[in-house]
């Protein structure tokens, strides 16, 4: 499955962001991608909002990872600042990645940065900037391993 859409502003971004939390349960793990400022931790945000969470949604970037409380637990990795998947490994994050264990649903920025830890993806997330309050999101199914 590929879907491709547009989104003119935060509403119509909500809008596609609560359409995709429907289609989520635990365990699972997205991978969002897109340049600085595209709309990733947006995304999240509307997301864990749409599963319930009123907790303020922040991005990662210096903590590594942020939880949320929702329908299920919900994971929020921003990858921006590793070079490698051993550095995330020296952190224990492998632990996240393993379907049989996780017990929630991961969000992953930045992935590329620690390409080869995460084997097993539900959703590739695409996400470009294409105007001041415009967005093209193209989500893929997955299930290869890799990035």
């Amino acid at each position: 499955m590929k879907l491709k859409m547009e989104a003119n502003g935060l509403e119509q971004t909500r809008e596609i962001a609560t359409a995709f939390a429907k289609c989520l349960k635990s365990p699972m793990i997205i991978l969002l991608n897109g340049d600085l400022g595209s709309g990733k931790t947006t995304f999240v945000k509307e997301v864990v909002k749409a599963l319930g969470c009123d907790e303020l949604v922040t991005s990662p970037t210096f903590t590594l990872l942020n939880t949320y409380n929702a329908k299920f637990p919900i994971y929020h990795f921003d990858m921006y600042r590793l070079s490698s998947a051993e550095e995330a490994m020296n952190v224990g994050f492998e632990e996240y990645f393993d379907k049989k264990t996780l017990d929630g649903v991961c969000f992953v920025e930045w992935s590329e940065n620690i390409e080869g830890l995460i084997k097993d993806v539900d959703f590739v997330i695409e996400i470009e900037k294409t105007g001041e309050n415009k967005r093209t999101f193209v989500i893929k199914e997955s299930g290869y391993a890799g990035n």
